[in-house]
């Protein structure tokens, strides 16, 4: 099992200045819906934004503490609504 504190310290290593908020989709700890604000996505495309989150969750994902993730990756500038 991974905690949502674990979950946001692995994401904020890849993104310092990541804002980072955890939903548990099915109440077993292993079903995640990430939400994550950063800078570090100007000028990414989508694929890109969730390719730095995957590989900042690679080793909870390859041992089994993540088995299913859903990922929300805006810019401050979008999280706003601008």
């Amino acid at each position: 099992m991974i905690t949502f504190e674990d979950l946001s310290s692995y994401i904020k290593q890849s993104l310092a200045d990541a804002d980072v908020s955890v939903i548990d989709r099915t109440g077993t700890m292993d079903h995640f819906t990430v939400k994550v604000i950063s800078d570090g996505f100007k000028e990414k495309n989508l694929l890109d934004r969730h390719r730095i989150i995957y590989q900042a969750l690679d080793a909870p994902m390859k041992d089994g503490r993540i088995h299913a993730l859903e990922i929300q990756a805006k810019t401050r500038e979008e999280a706003k609504g601008g």
